[in-house]
């Protein structure tokens, strides 16, 4: 028997499954995945671009037969670098994962929605086929209790037939989007499992490099005699430098015996020394590139017996002609030319300052004032090494320049 609420009873069903198969291709989706992941394949493209450039500098060692021991630290900053990048890959993996589940999840409900819906909607197609006849048609609008509600179902009957029509196009539409979903399904498995592979790969290039790395440690071994002498040239180098910095900061700040540059000084402008300690860790990069010396104690890592001074600063690998910036206002206090660090740009801010060195050319005179940003001159290719040497001190102490840059 046919029941005016029939009508009611559809149009709630179909408003729910559509409801609920729009929040199934809202949640999840292909454009929600890409912004979690977006920070990742940042990351991910910047390791790359430090090993790329650690490699042109490996192979310019080669090239130049440079150092054995500054390839040896090369190798071990790629190795370094080639394991953050594995983890990248392993994290990157781990969202895959879970995306996927969840997809799989989504779509295994929602298929069963539409099975539900599908199942009554064929049952409510075979009732009407049932009661196809046109006596029962007529009996159903004769047997209503007045003029007004016969009227309502003669447009009731009128109307059911496309209502159907309508309904079932409805539900096809949400099989197609299903199947759409299905595909993404299988678009996220093909890039998971890409980058699983590249995943193998990175760990097979790790497993070369360390082995690379070891040979060079049997080289060295096998040659003592030569690199003890390459450390004790690298050492003088290093105190000779510290002397020279120490030297300027004395006389800018003060500290030292009393001379005529001492009564000539210009007043330290703490104002902007304030500015440049307000911004710890916010200082632009000088230049862009993995950092191969950290700052701290340097111990070579095959001859424990020799010790070289006190990294003060950081070593950047750059590109060959890579523009060198200054990390703040300030002045540019002197240039100096340094056995192994070439020219050195020294700047002050204030009661603080940053040194700029193995560069090829300078761009700035002592005395010029300088911006953040301003390039300052480029870097220097030495002995096959394209490194920037970068220091911060506070007045007459050095820092770790890592701090006051941004991470």
């Amino acid at each position: 028997m046919i029941h005016e609420s029939g009508e009611h009873i559809l149009y709630r069903i179909l408003l729910k499954f559509l409801t609920v198969t729009a929040a199934l291709l809202v949640a999840g989706g292909p454009a929600a995945y890409s912004q979690n992941t977006k920070a990742q394949e940042a990351r991910r493209d910047k390791l790359q671009q430090e090993i790329a450039i650690i490699d042109s500098q490996l192979k310019a060692n080669a090239s130049k037969s440079a150092s054995a021991l500054s390839k040896l630290n090369l190798l071990k900053k790629k190795v370094a670098s080639r394991k953050e990048l594995l983890d990248e890959s392993n994290r990157q993996i781990a969202g895959y994962d879970a995306v996927i589940a969840q997809k799989e999840k989504e779509i295994k409900s929602a298929q069963a929605r539409l099975d539900t819906l599908s199942d009554y909607y064929v049952r409510l197609v075979k009732g009407a086929y049932k009661n196809r006849n046109a006596k029962i048609w007529y009996m159903y609008i004769l047997a209503a209790d007045n003029v007004g509600q016969a009227f309502r179902r003669y447009g009731y009957l009128r109307d059911l037939s496309s209502q159907m029509r309508t309904q079932a196009n409805k539900i096809q539409e949400a099989k197609a989007e299903l199947e759409i979903q299905k595909e993404d399904l299988e678009e996220l498995k093909k890039e998971a499992e890409t980058v699983r592979a590249e995943r193998q790969k990175e760990m097979e290039k790790i497993q070369a490099e360390e082995n690379d790395s070891q040979a060079l440690v049997n080289q060295l071994n096998k040659n003592k005699k030569k690199y003890q002498a390459e450390l004790t040239r690298k050492q003088r180098e290093v105190e000779a430098l510290n002397r020279e910095i120490d030297r300027i900061i004395r006389e800018a700040v003060g500290g030292g015996k009393t001379s005529k540059s001492s009564q000539t000084r210009k007043p330290v402008d703490y104002k902007l020394a304030k500015e440049f300690e307000s911004n710890k860790g916010k200082r632009p990069w000088p230049a862009e590139g993995p950092v191969v010396l950290l700052n701290g104690p340097a111990s070579p890592e095959v001859y424990t017996q020799v010790k070289l001074p006190f990294n003060n600063g950081i070593n950047v690998a750059l590109k060959e002609g890579t523009a060198v910036k200054a990390v703040f206002d300030g002045v540019v206090k002197q240039i100096v030319v340094m056995p192994g660090y070439n020219k050195c740009v020294l700047v002050q801010h204030g009661n603080y300052f940053s040194f700029y060195c193995k560069l090829g050319t300078v761009s700035v005179k002592a005395g010029d004032k300088v911006k953040t940003s301003q390039t300052i001159g480029t870097v220097d290719t030495i002995a096959g090494e394209t490194q920037l040497h970068f220091q911060i001190w506070s007045g007459r102490d050095p820092q770790n320049p890592e701090i006051w840059l941004r991470p």
